[in-house]
């Protein structure tokens, strides 16, 4: 009896039919144990909403929202001709299905990718088929001879994997109701505006053009300014000459040039004193690992004509041909169980290094950290070296090795030195300081070919005095923020647009690893593709821009949660909690179709989309402390709510609450930010159900007993109507 093992693409089911000793037939492979075949990626995809109603054929605005009772799966479309199945996935499919049915397979085993989108490439044929037999797992990081064989001998269950299955469906299905519901209305009702033919409209697509729009407009807004800075030229003994600045407490920059007039003026011909001399040893470590936005940004950035879905083909190329490991990861360091087969590795890439002697294998957390890996390691190079490569995979490979290396090489050690001096005879607050730095040791630095940038100072000692020869006014002007790169923006994807600062390096890492993002690794260089060619942005070198369509997009189209930063990483991480268990796909389904039957009511009735922007901006400020746990309550598209929500406190005073609505009033950032300032907001003008007008205060108090906050009046008329 044999198995059958259904692999993503032809080139992984030769990489595991090189590991089982199979030989190839027509449309898969065949050894004494195994049978292998495989997809082309997807060969099933969601119906159409023609395909279960003929009259979806034609595109009425009154037939949406539409939502199928249940969603079926159909064969893959043929690319030009969409009313035909594609000829060869059919061709494959047939195969597939008899190799299931043979008499002498007793079970099979899906090797597809070990992600979402992977997990359910061969749970749809599965399910199209269904074939009455068990259905077993392999789960790989790499498609090496060596692991192909471990990950046969510890197969899973299939039905273990049944969460990330719903995870991955959800998201399927999710895309599905919005695209085809808000796309369809949208293009209905905008077409022939402003020479709009099809608005494509999507869950991903919304928010990362608003990143980019809010880039445009932080540019297009940015005010010129200007400040200056007063440098000093002091002069050693044996005539050496250094450049220092003058600060007062921390700041070197000043608004007034005729301040620092003043004090040039003071210091001329003057003598300063070295009052202190700092020299610290700084420890500089290599970046870590790639995971796949990282090296995408990395090449991007490097090389020019190079996008991020080229960088991932690419990878994924190299993958396949196995001498990378899995890419599509956000994860930059690797599994601990991992150590000995990256000893391993490590030994065999550093005998082609030239600084093999410096290349000495170790564990440390910067490397090695279980509790920073969801389901895949970062990327790094498998034992096989490559014979050949073309020119785009040798970029791509080098990069990778190169990282890989240098995380196992000696770390970079740098000599700071800081001299702070004190001008004598005078009375001006602050004083110079001049800062030198000097390379000790390039260590890792040498693999990834960067050049040490140094300022040295000459040989000076506490208490020296120094002639100034020379102090100048140099007039800076600040320059407005640069325009997104594909870089920078799967950077704010990658962290739902929250900055985090070197040293926030872990919590960085973590709040990747949460799922509270926009899209996946595997999806965000597709997303900036799409929005190129929907006409949304465009790209003038390696900056990318909004185009007026753009632009009119996020200023006026209705479905504003479309465009929430915030709104869109909770359905990610959401996502992310189905695969953890903590979360359903009907539950997530259910909030998905509510969001798209209030989304489509809203395109409908819409009188704005395309005119003058009336939509107020939201403020940046935050509009108090959160009650509850202390934390800003900051201003999004549909509420004001506790920044500290990713802990897991829940307040919020939603912009549409139904309670100050019907007394004829709203939710503002002004009413909130008394609210919480005073603890109460006062009301005028409130009108009753029975059209009565009064003035009150609110209260938003806790109820103790359910966890909610619920309003509360406090009547200011003498005789107050009942509300």
């Amino acid at each position: 009896m044999k198995k059958l093992i259904i692999a993503e693409k032809p080139s992984v089911a030769k990489n595991i039919a090189d590991a089982t000793a199979s030989s190839r037939r027509n449309g898969y492979f065949e050894g004494q144990n195994y049978i292998i075949t495989w997809a082309f990626g997807h060969l099933l995809q969601l119906y159409d909403a023609r395909d279960y109603d003929p009259e979806m054929r034609s595109w009425k605005i009154e037939k949406f929202p539409y939502i199928p009772e249940k969603f079926l799966y159909k064969i893959k479309s043929d690319g030009k001709n969409k009313d035909k199945p594609d000829s060869g996935v059919v061709q494959q499919m047939d195969i597939i299905k008899s190799l299931m049915e043979r008499s002498d397979v007793e079970g099979i085993i899906s090797a597809t990718d070990d992600d979402r989108e992977g997990q359910i490439i061969a749970d749809e044929i599965i399910n199209y088929i269904s074939p009455q037999k068990p259905v077993e797992r392999i789960l790989l990081n790499e498609w090496t001879a060596e692991e192909v064989n471990r990950g046969l001998q510890n197969l899973k269950p299939n039905e273990e994997m049944k969460s990330l299955q719903d995870a991955g469906f959800g998201r399927q299905i999710a895309d599905w109701l919005i695209g085809i519901n808000l796309t369809s209305v949208a293009t209905l009702k905008y077409r022939n505006q402003k020479n709009i033919r099809l608005l494509n409209v999507g869950r991903v697509l919304m928010p990362t053009l608003k990143i980019i729009y809010d880039r445009d407009k932080e540019i297009a807004d940015f005010k010129v300014t200007k400040y200056y800075k007063l440098k000093g030229i002091f002069q050693t003994e044996d005539k050496k000459k250094f450049d220092s600045i003058y600060y007062i407490k921390a700041g070197e920059k000043f608004d007034n040039p005729e301040e620092l007039k003043e004090i040039q003026e003071k210091i001329k011909d003057k003598n300063g004193e070295v009052v202190s001399k700092k020299i610290t040893n700084k420890k500089e470590y290599p970046p870590y690992l790639f995971n796949l936005s990282g090296l995408q940004g990395y090449i991007t950035s490097k090389y020019k004509g190079w996008t991020s879905d080229r960088v991932l083909k690419t990878a994924q190329q190299l993958y396949e041909k196995k001498f990378i490991t899995y890419p599509r990861t956000a994860s930059v360091v690797l599994d601990e169980s991992l150590k000995e087969k990256t000893a391993n590795v490590l030994n065999i890439h550093k005998k082609s290094c030239p600084y093999e002697e410096m290349i000495q294998f170790k564990s440390t957390k910067r490397i090695f950290d279980s509790k920073k890996v969801e389901s895949h390691s970062a990327i790094i190079p498998t034992y096989m070296q490559p014979g050949s490569l073309n020119e785009s995979e040798r970029i791509v490979y080098e990069a990778v090795k190169n990282r890989f290396l240098a995380q196992f090489m000696p770390i970079a050690v740098a000599e700071d030195t800081v001299l702070h001096i004190k001008m004598q005879n005078t009375d001006i607050p602050g004083e110079f300081v001049a800062k030198g730095k000097v390379q000790l040791e390039a260590g890792w630095k040498l693999i990834e070919g960067i050049d040490a940038k140094e300022t040295i100072l000459p040989a000076v000692k506490k208490e020296d005095v120094l002639p100034l020869i020379k102090s100048e006014i140099n007039e800076v002007e600040r320059k407005p923020p640069k325009s997104h790169t594909e870089k920078t923006l799967l950077k704010v994807m990658e962290t739902c647009g929250k900055k985090y600062e070197e040293k926030e390096e872990e919590q960085m890492m973590m709040a990747i690893l949460s799922g509270f993002s926009i899209g996946t690794p595997a999806t965000r260089a597709e997303t900036i593709k799409k929005l190129k060619d929907a006409g949304y942005i465009k790209a003038k070198g390696k900056s990318l821009s909004c185009t007026d369509l753009g632009k009119m997009l996020v200023e006026t189209f209705p479905a504003r949660e479309l465009f929430d930063l915030e709104y869109t990483g909770r359905l990610e991480k959401t996502l992310s909690d189905i695969e953890r268990k903590k979360f359903t796909k009907d539950d997530f389904l259910a909030m998905i179709e509510q969001f798209v039957i209030e989304s489509v009511d809203k395109i409908k009735n819409d009188k704005v989309f395309g005119g003058p922007v009336t939509l107020e901006p939201l403020h940046t400020e935050p509009a108090g402390i959160c009650p509850e746990c202390g934390a800003p309550v900051v201003e999004t598209a549909r509420a004001f709510g506790c920044s500290g929500w990713k802990k897991g406190c829940k307040f919020a005073i939603w912009k549409d609450d139904r309670f100050i609505t019907s007394l004829g009033k709203k939710v503002s950032y002004e009413m909130v930010k008394i609210l919480l300032e005073h603890g109460k907001v006062g009301f005028r003008g409130c009108v009753s159900k029975r059209g009565n007008k009064f003035s009150a205060y609110f209260y938003y108090e806790k109820d103790e007993k359910t966890g909610r906050y619920n309003w509360r009046l406090e009547f200011i008329d003498t005789n107050p109507p009942q509300a």
